[in-house]
């Protein structure tokens, strides 16, 4: 029997070591507890974490987040384990993110399997060693460039954030959206993790690291705007991104995306991307969203 336990200072490298054995499907959770540690004050990044030991080594984690998130890496225990950290918490549940078939279990376990979702999504996940980066011609030539976006762009990364959020997670545009993005493009900014790709003067494409370690980082929050689609703006932006990671020593890159967006799907293989397994997405609707301890 795996006895559950909840993680305190002290455990990092011990949640580290395991979450290290799934790697591609555990950045969230890695890059969190690395930013923000293992206490959980209600603030950005922070978690609670539950872990499962067997024999005092840790078979699976579940973590609830600031901000309702409920990141799972339990192959086995995940409906134990996200039953004991919500209950832990003490917050509400505002979507789940990690394996499929764990987050499945982990949805259901806490009675929302039937819960009204914006995003109920079973994703590709893609990794690449950054060795076999392909770069698309107009980044190679210099006709396209990427970089951190300057603070006068800002705002309209805001505007580009929530049309995101619309499109691609089914959120409802107001002012609560646009409150939102403006703070998550702030926090991006901040972090050094936001990218802009430039054509002559013009920004034509954003993209984030959405987690972070000195040799990995996950890409999300790829956007182009409708009227510049089509042009190979995305995958020179992923691209050149990672060229600028791979230069401070990053090895690994991974994303989740969509299977029925073939042009995603296209721009990701194309610059070296392969599926390596699942990823699933859920985000509730906040009037479907009743679970609170």
């Amino acid at each position: 029997m795996a006895e559950p336990r909840l993680l305190r200072p002290g455990d990092e490298a011990a949640l580290d070591r395991f979450l290290s054995t799934h790697a591609d499907s555990s950045m969230f959770l890695r890059s969190n507890a690395r930013a923000a540690g293992l206490m959980d004050r209600g603030e950005p990044l922070q978690a609670t974490y539950v872990a499962a030991l067997q024999s005092s080594r840790m078979v699976g984690v579940v973590a609830h987040c600031w901000n309702g998130m409920v990141l799972v890496q339990a192959p086995a225990h995940a409906a134990e384990l996200a039953r004991d950290a919500v209950r832990r918490s003490r917050r509400a549940v505002t979507g789940f993110s990690g394996p499929w078939t764990q987050v499945v279990a982990a949805r259901a376990a806490l009675g929302l399997d039937a819960a009204p979702a914006v995003q109920d999504s079973r994703d590709d996940l893609y990794a690449l060693d950054l060795d076999r980066l392909v770069l698309p011609a107009p980044l190679a030539s210099g006709v396209v460039r990427c970089r951190h976006p300057e603070p006068g762009e800002l705002e309209l990364l805001v505007q580009w954030r929530a049309s995101f959020a619309v499109e691609s997670l089914g959120a409802t545009d107001g002012p609560d959206l646009r409150r939102a993005s403006q703070a998550d493009v702030e926090l991006q900014h901040a972090r050094r993790a936001d990218w802009v790709l430039v054509h002559n003067t013009t920004p034509v494409a954003y993209s984030v690291f959405n987690a972070m370690l000195p040799q990995m980082v996950q890409i999300g929050g790829v956007w182009t705007p409708a009227e510049l689609r089509g042009r190979g703006y995305a995958r020179a932006l992923v691209a050149g991104s990672l060229v600028a990671a791979r230069e401070q020593g990053v090895r690994r890159a991974v994303l989740f995306a969509n299977p029925a967006n073939a042009a995603a799907r296209a721009a990701y293989l194309a610059i070296g991307f392969e599926i390596v397994g699942d990823y699933g997405l859920v985000l509730l609707a906040p009037s479907g969203n009743p679970m609170r301890p």
